[in-house]
């Protein structure tokens, strides 16, 4: 079986796969890295949302070959050591999460919004296509906009 070497979220890891297991079951099975949801498993939902190079993917669709040399990054990394990243501030302080389900696909999607578009405009947050179940998309909106005010 081929190997695969990435940095995932700061470390260096290697994992043993086939070319095209999606990336979410690497993350998951092999490697105990649980923040990427499984959601639907074609990229529709985005609760898997994690960044690859720091752009914004669904690894449940990007293949584990495709990762090779790469920088991936989950939820687990988004902080920087105990200092949480201003999106997830911004998500404590304005009770975003309701089932936490799809958060941090949310959050995954948010910070890689602002690290594009420092501010955002209701336009821009509206194109962010995670499904949220519980619905707390004014919660959401609120957030990465305090977030965008603090960054």
């Amino acid at each position: 079986m081929p190997s695969y070497s990435f940095t995932l979220n700061g470390k260096q890891v290697t994992v043993e796969a086939p070319a095209d297991m999606p990336l979410l079951w690497v993350l998951r099975d092999l490697l105990n890295v649980t923040g990427p949801k499984y959601g639907c498993g074609v990229g529709a939902c985005r609760a898997c949302t994690s960044h690859l190079d720091g752009d914004e993917i669904q690894p449940c669709v990007v293949k584990v070959a495709d990762c090779a040399g790469r920088e991936v990054t989950t939820i687990e990394g988004l902080a920087d050591g105990d200092r949480l990243h201003p999106v997830q501030q911004a998500w404590i302080d304005c009770d975003v999460a309701q089932c936490g389900f799809c958060q941090p696909g949310q959050i995954m999607a948010a910070a890689a919004l602002l690290k594009k578009t420092s501010r955002p405009t209701d336009a821009d947050i509206d194109g962010i296509e995670n499904v949220c179940r519980c619905g707390t998309y004014s919660r959401i909106r609120e957030a990465i906009n305090k977030a965008a005010a603090t960054s």
